[in-house]
């Protein structure tokens, strides 16, 4: 297994019991990777890590990606059947707090026009901040489909206030083994901008379960 200090059985064993150790519920349940990090400052340049990792697999439960978009751009939006904000949405949201939190809690991904990240920024960015959603810039030219389904299977590494790291790295009904190629996909990030040396413990939980430790090798 590239990048991953652990034996793709031992995975592949904890990603199992981990779901099978798991409530059952009427909902599909989220795979989390949890990453404990030892003797590391998390007010250091490495604490700033936050970086984008798109899965090789993209989980059936997609994220909610919204474009936030003018002219042809928000058209080809409407097409693909995304949440799509326009100019005017925006501007109608100037002083309404309660449009610009349902638009913070509804969409797990925000792409932007590159023109109009001004305007995202000082109408949504209060909404967005305190949740850890970053406005993306779509950039000239895109194709905007792609993009789009590129950010239907992508994933967050970053640190956030404590030495530990947690990726959303799929769902329950998963296979295991999809499952495992998603995890190194993530930990490949963590081990080239931090290093194995500073990694604690290793764990997979799921939305209602408890962590199961994988085994370091």
């Amino acid at each position: 297994m590239t990048g991953l200090p652990l034996q793709q059985e031992a995975l592949l064993e904890s990603i199992s019991r981990s779901l099978s150790l798991s409530k059952k519920t009427k909902f599909e349940q989220s795979v989390e990777l949890i990453v404990t990090l030892r003797d590391f400052d998390v007010k250091s340049p490495e604490g700033r890590l936050r970086e984008v990792v798109f899965l090789p697999h993209k989980p059936p439960k997609e994220p909610n990606v919204c474009v936030v978009a003018a002219g042809d751009l928000l058209l080809e939006a409407k097409k693909l059947g995304v949440t799509a904000v326009s100019r005017d949405d925006l501007n109608s949201m100037r002083g309404d707090k309660k449009k610009a939190k349902a638009i913070g809690s509804s969409c797990d991904w925000v792409l932007v026009q590159a023109d109009l990240m001004g305007l995202v920024g000082s109408v949504l960015g209060p909404a967005l901040g305190p949740r850890g959603k970053i406005p993306t810039p779509i950039p000239p030219r895109a194709n905007l489909e792609e993009f789009v389904n590129n950010y239907k299977r992508a994933a967050w590494v970053r640190i956030r206030g404590q030495p530990q790291i947690m990726s959303r790295v799929g769902t329950t009904s998963m296979k295991p083994e999809e499952l495992a190629d998603n995890i190194n996909a993530v930990f490949s990030v963590i081990e080239s901008r931090i290093g194995l040396a500073k990694v604690g413990s290793i764990y997979i939980k799921t939305t209602m379960g408890t962590p199961v430790e994988v085994p370091v090798r």
